[in-house]
């Protein structure tokens, strides 16, 4: 039978310094935070793969911490984010997407470039606190209850700032995409 994360905390510390069972919870749990780390950073993979190195630093030296009150994913995810919001206040005068991000879509025959692409540029008009509760809702199919844990807001407000970043999502994308969604518009229509 295969070790729950739970057996890997213990193990970690029981042991102290047991490198092969956090190398497993790394394992298991770096997609989650990576993914989310992308959203959070407006699709800067540089960047989101940094966080998450600091991520999982943060994690190691603090895992005495983690009570088991929620699931070790959701307590990364929390680490995860305030890595990003501490690597937001240090470079609060920079922008964190890149500046090729602002050029218009390519023109390519299969559309599901384009939409990523301006789906990642629609994230970028959304105030922080509404594209990190679009982030952890949807794109880490967490429930609100978690979002709402992680971002340390009540459940109402994270509510709030889901519907608006859906809201302002699908005005953006409605504006590239036309009525319809089928095509991308041109740039310069």
């Amino acid at each position: 039978m295969p070790l729950t994360d739970a057996d890997l905390v213990a193990r970690v510390l029981a042991r102290g310094d047991d490198g092969h069972a956090f190398a497993e919870l790394v394992r298991r749990n770096q997609s989650i935070v990576r993914s989310l780390l992308r959203k959070l950073t407006s699709g800067n993979h540089a960047l989101a793969d940094d966080l998450a190195q600091e991520t999982f630093l943060r994690a190691y030296r603090g895992i005495g911490g983690y009570a088991g009150k929620a699931r070790f994913s959701t307590w990364l995810c929390q680490i995860a984010y305030h890595a990003f919001l501490a690597e937001a206040d240090r470079a609060r005068p920079r922008v964190l997407h890149d500046a090729a991000d602002d050029a218009a879509p390519p023109q390519a025959p299969d559309a599901r470039p384009i939409l990523r692409h301006d789906l990642e540029r629609a994230f970028a008009h959304l105030t922080p606190a509404e594209r990190d509760a679009l982030a952890l809702t949807f794109g880490q199919d967490m429930t609100h209850e978690d979002a709402a844990r992680i971002l340390g807001c009540p459940l109402g407000t994270l509510k709030t700032n889901v519907a608006r970043g859906i809201a302002k999502l699908e005005s953006r994308m409605r504006s590239s995409w036309g009525p319809s969604g089928a095509t991308p518009r041109a740039a310069g229509q």
